[in-house]
């Protein structure tokens, strides 16, 4: 009876605390080369990963949450311990009727105490699922086979490209799960909304990512129009168009009518669909690469704290949470297009250890010019490059690219250094790499913290010249990830956001509030 009961579940929002290939990613965004997060507790080594379920209940008179801690082995088989037979959902079911029917072999009669009966071990049992519930067992499996290809190593054909080496964590896995999403992830764009601050978003500067994936989506075999066959919905609006558009800098509380605007429309959502307040948002997602994404992100309490946010400026002290969010790059496309962007010289022809150029943005950049500028030959510091030099010249004749924070922690300058095959020297606090659910930034790039820019010029001749080669090449290989297409193509920046998020996805699972 405990096992019958138990398949009516509660409407549970579930996520993970441990890395992304047990479903779930970090709070500080740091790896080491065994693929775990530092910072963070290690799962047990028979591959059990500590969950926080938190139940939500949804109704009139509010909304509750509790939560639970239990123990979740991942080496366990995800099957339920009854067989289930799935078909496909009515478009209406009645409640009233009986669903749930089983069938065995045991007499109506009552058994008396001196008997003997023997229970069948595996009753069978019919039960006519939702299409939510259909979905849900698909990702369960989905989940499955990956979990299984991230412990065998297995790897799966691929005509186009087969992801190998050390720049993945988990190369395999990432692999299958990217031939999962491929295989069945959708999501549904929410039409609501008008023009210019939805459906609409620049492509041609360093906020490039907002319109470029708007335009690609909405036109992308990804995209449903049928909410229930959807994994996940966006929400269309373009930060940079809000700023644009509604953003006034004479206003006594300029944050108002932009937050209001956000506001505005998802308790039009909420209102018009049941799909926002079934999950509190958490199936729900938001692209910006403004600086004020987080911020307005904040208009909406579920949206900040449980929806997935794909956010350019991934700073963790400013409520970035690597278990739900998404770090996205920031991409200049000053004419909309990569064209000239892209290539370099080989590592043998880079004369220049280390170059930067840039103007006294944030706390950090006063410090690399103070200690370096016009300081050492082969650390090219500058705040403005001398007159009739290139500044993407530069790069292709550097081995190194310094990439620091300025007001925020996004940088066009990790993609201008991978398309020029020049090595990024990150320089930021708190900052989340893009991709680093997949991406193993360790391994094409150096990570240097604020109280090291004095040994920089040390630092990076202690690299030896065999092992600079080597994270240059690694460098041109992952440099296909952060590439923009039209059309997109596979693996790139566009399939690589999408990839992300349907990892997000995977973190969570969703069920109807009628389970209840």
């Amino acid at each position: 009876f405990v096992a019958l009961m138990g398949l009516k579940s509660p409407n549970w929002v579930l996520s993970s605390s441990y890395n992304p290939w047990a479903w779930s990613s970090v709070s500080s965004g740091e790896h080491d080369f065994l693929g775990n997060f530092k910072d963070f507790v290690p799962p047990p080594e028979n591959g059990g990963a500590g969950l926080e379920l938190r139940r939500r209940v949804v109704g009139g008179g509010g909304e509750k949450e509790e939560a639970l801690s239990v123990d979740y082995n991942l080496n366990h088989s995800v099957a339920p311990p009854l067989g289930v037979e799935v078909s496909e959902a009515e478009p209406f079911v009645d409640k009233k009727e009986e669903s749930l029917k089983i069938t065995t072999n045991r007499s109506s009669d009552f058994p008396s105490f001196n008997d003997t009966h023997v229970l069948p071990l595996s009753p069978k049992i019919i039960r006519k699922l939702s299409n939510l519930q259909i979905l849900e067992t698909r990702l369960q499996q989905a989940r499955a086979a990956i979990r299984d290809t991230q412990q065998s190593g297995n790897r799966s054909y691929d005509p186009d490209y087969i992801p190998t080496g050390p720049i993945y964590w988990n190369a395999p896995a990432f692999h299958k799960s990217y031939l999962e999403m491929e295989k069945q992830f959708k999501v549904l764009v929410y039409e609501e909304g008008e023009q210019p601050i939805f459906h609409n978003g620049p492509c041609g500067s360093i906020y490039s990512m907002e319109g470029n994936f708007i335009y690609k989506l909405e036109t992308s075999k990804f995209r449903t129009r049928d909410p229930e066959k959807a994994h996940v919905y966006f929400l269309p609006f373009s930060v940079t168009s809000i700023v644009h558009f509604i953003y006034d800098r004479n206003s006594r509380d300029h944050w108002l009518p932009m937050k209001q605007t956000v506001r505005d429309y998802v308790d039009l959502l909420a209102a018009k669909y049941p799909y926002w307040n079934r999950s509190l948002g958490a199936d729900h997602f938001m692209l910006s690469c403004h600086d004020w994404g987080p911020e307005i992100s904040k208009s909406v309490p579920e949206l900040f704290k449980n929806s997935i946010r794909a956010l350019c400026n991934a700073n963790t002290s400013e409520g970035f949470r690597p278990s739900k969010d998404v770090s996205i790059p920031e991409i200049n496309l000053p004419g909309g297009r990569t064209n000239g962007l892209i290539g370099g010289p080989s590592p043998s022809k880079r004369p220049i250890l280390v170059f930067f150029a840039g103007g006294l943005h944030g706390p950090i950049r006063p410090i690399l010019l103070d200690h370096w500028e016009n300081k050492d030959p082969d650390v090219q510091v500058h705040k403005y490059l001398p007159k009739g030099v290139s500044y993407s010249a530069m790069m292709r004749k550097s081995k190194y690219c310094i990439c620091p924070s300025g007001y925020e922690v996004a940088s066009p300058r990790m993609v201008e250094a991978l398309y020029t095959g020049c090595i990024p020297v990150l320089i930021k606090d708190h900052y989340v790499p893009p991709f680093s659910d997949v991406l193993n930034w360790k391994s094409f790039s150096v990570e240097i913290s604020v109280e090291e820019i004095p040994n920089l010029k040390k630092i990076l001749m202690g690299i030896s010249n065999r092992q600079y080669i080597r994270m240059q090449r690694r460098g041109v290989t992952v440099r296909r990830h952060f590439e923009v297409n039209l059309p997109p193509k596979r693996y790139d920046v566009f399939h690589m956001t999408l990839h992300s998020i349907w990892l997000r996805r995977l973190n969570i699972r969703v069920h109807d509030v009628d389970d209840l």
